[in-house]
C-alpha cells in the first residue's frame, strides 16, 4: 500500500522566510530606517517561530491486529454443584486448579497470547472460539492404592478436525511428563471424555481435558511444585501451536 506523502509545507515557509529576508534586505539598503514599520520586523519573526514550533506530522500507525487466543478453564471454578476434591486437612482441588491456571495464563501471555481463564460453567463457553482449549483438574484426595499416581489427558470427540486435537493431546502428554516425571493414568473416566464444555465450545477450537494428579500420591508436586505442573502444561499448549516435532 503506498504510504501517504509528507507535506511540504515546512519546506514552502523556509522558502518564504528566506526569499522575504532577501527582499527586506534589497528594500532596506534602498530605503530610509526611518521608512520601516515594526509590522514586518513581527511578521518575520512569528513566521520564524512558527517554522520552529511547527512539529512534523505523525501519521496514523496501522491498527494492531489481535492477539491469538488461548482458553483455560478452571476446574470447578464456581461450580456450585461439584467444588470438586476436598482433602481431610481442607485442601480443595479448586485451589489447585486455580493456582496452577494462574500460572499457565502468565506463561502464555508471556508468549504473546490473549488468554482467557474461564468458570466451569461460563456462559463465554458457548461456541468459544481459540487456538486451543484445556480444562485444568486434579484427582482424588482419597488414598486408592499405590498405583493411583500420575496424569490423565482425554481430547475432545467433539471437533471437526480431530488431526487437531488428537495433536494437542499427544503434545500434553509429552511436554507434562518431561515437566512432571509423572506418568499417565490410563483410567480415562467418563466425566472426562464426555466433559461438557466439549458440547459447547465451537466445533473448529481443539479441546482436551488433563487431571495433573491425584492430590494423594503427587501433592507434593501439585502442591510444593506447581510452576512445574504449569509448564507441562503451557509447554504442551505450544508445542501444538508451534507445530513442534513430537514422536
Amino acid at each position: 500500500m503506498n504510504q501517504p506523502k509528507p507535506s511540504n509545507t515546512p519546506k514552502m515557509l523556509t522558502s518564504v522566510v528566506v526569499i522575504a529576508i532577501f527582499a527586506a534586505t534589497i528594500f532596506t539598503a534602498a530605503t530610509p530606517v526611518s521608512f520601516l514599520t515594526g509590522n514586518f520586523t513581527n511578521i518575520l519573526a512569528e513566521a520564524i517561530d512558527y517554522e520552529q514550533a511547527t512539529p512534523t506530522p505523525e501519521w496514523p500507525t496501522p491498527t494492531p491486529r489481535p492477539k491469538p487466543r488461548i482458553g483455560i478453564v478452571v476446574g470447578h471454578w464456581g461450580d456450585n454443584n461439584d467444588p470438586g476434591a476436598v482433602c481431610p486437612d481442607g485442601l480443595t482441588e479448586l485451589q489447585v486448579n486455580q493456582n496452577v491456571a494462574t500460572r499457565v495464563q502468565q506463561n502464555l501471555a508471556g508468549e504473546g497470547f490473549d488468554v482467557d481463564l474461564l468458570k466451569e460453567f461460563d456462559p463465554n463457553l458457548k461456541g468459544y472460539r481459540a487456538l486451543a482449549l484445556v480444562s485444568i483438574h486434579a484427582d482424588s484426595c482419597q488414598y486408592v492404592n499405590d498405583e493411583a499416581s500420575g496424569y490423565k489427558v482425554a481430547p475432545s470427540m467433539e471437533n471437526r478436525r480431530p488431526e487437531r486435537t488428537n495433536r494437542l493431546t499427544s503434545c500434553l502428554k509429552l511436554r507434562y511428563e518431561e515437566a512432571t516425571g509423572l506418568l499417565p493414568h490410563n483410567s480415562i473416566t467418563i466425566d472426562m471424555s464426555s466433559y461438557h464444555a466439549f458440547d459447547e465450545i465451537d466445533v473448529d477450537t481443539p479441546a482436551a481435558i488433563i487431571e495433573t494428579g491425584f492430590l494423594n500420591l503427587d501433592r507434593q508436586l501439585l502442591t510444593q511444585e506447581p510452576g512445574k505442573v504449569a509448564e507441562g502444561i503451557s509447554k504442551g499448549i505450544l508445542c501444538y501451536i508451534y507445530n513442534e516435532s513430537i514422536p
